[in-house]
């Protein structure tokens, strides 16, 4: 579930909320091939190094996901960007697993995958069992759901609050024809020991740290 200057995201890019949250969880889905079984799904995000069940999608009308935003938040969370067609303006998804207070709230900053809006004080409203943050250029919504929280986030300049909601409504656990759509495909070298730049070509296949060292 901002113009200002932003530090740079802690996302690993891939190849490629909270209705219950906010007023009760919503149904919309994203199409999906669901041409893919639960194994293959789960060995798929455990690739892309994200849990399985923090997989959130949501649907906004006029906005589609950039697959190559797919990302890992954290140590195992999840994020994605809405991009609106025509338009430019983005809507944030991120899930973490995480707690989210009164106490808490306000020291927390507003942004997924973000260092936040460089000290701008976080304003926290409560909406039914959700947050609405502000933060400089920045609002969103964040609200756990089943130990993890859920935040949906963008910039005040180009995207409303009513529009911010109806993101943070749509937004659902994935479905399995849903994470067929959104985690990167299986490689087909999986599992291969990925190339480095500093072995040699022949020998023991130890780095060569001599390399630019004067003698």
């Amino acid at each position: 579930m901002k113009p200002a200057a932003r530090s740079p995201r802690t996302l690993m890019p891939l190849t490629a909320v909270l209705s219950v949250a906010l007023v009760g969880c919503g149904t919309e889905t994203a199409t999906g091939g669901g041409g893919a079984d639960r194994s293959e799904l789960e060995a798929r995000a455990r690739a892309a190094q994200v849990a399985i069940e923090n997989v959130y999608v949501t649907e906004v009308p006029g906005y589609e996901i950039a697959e190559q935003s797919v990302g890992v938040l954290g140590a195992d969370g999840f994020s994605a960007t809405y991009v609106e067609q025509g338009g430019g303006a983005q809507i944030r998804v991120g899930v973490d697993r995480g707690t989210m207070d009164a106490a808490s709230c306000p020291k927390i900053p507003v942004g997924v995958g973000t260092g936040g809006t460089g000290g701008d004080a976080v304003e926290c409203v409560k909406d039914g069992r959700s947050w609405y943050r502000t933060s400089g250029a920045q609002h969103e919504y964040a609200t756990e759901v089943d130990g993890r929280l859920v935040r949906v986030e963008a910039d005040t300049a180009t995207v409303g609050r009513d529009t911010l909601r109806e993101a943070a409504e749509a937004a659902h656990a994935a479905s399995d024809a849903e994470l067929d759509d959104v985690l990167p495909p299986a490689r087909e070298d999986a599992g291969q020991p990925v190339e480095r730049g500093d072995l040699p070509p022949a020998g023991d296949g130890a780095p060569n740290n001599d390399v630019g060292v004067g003698g």
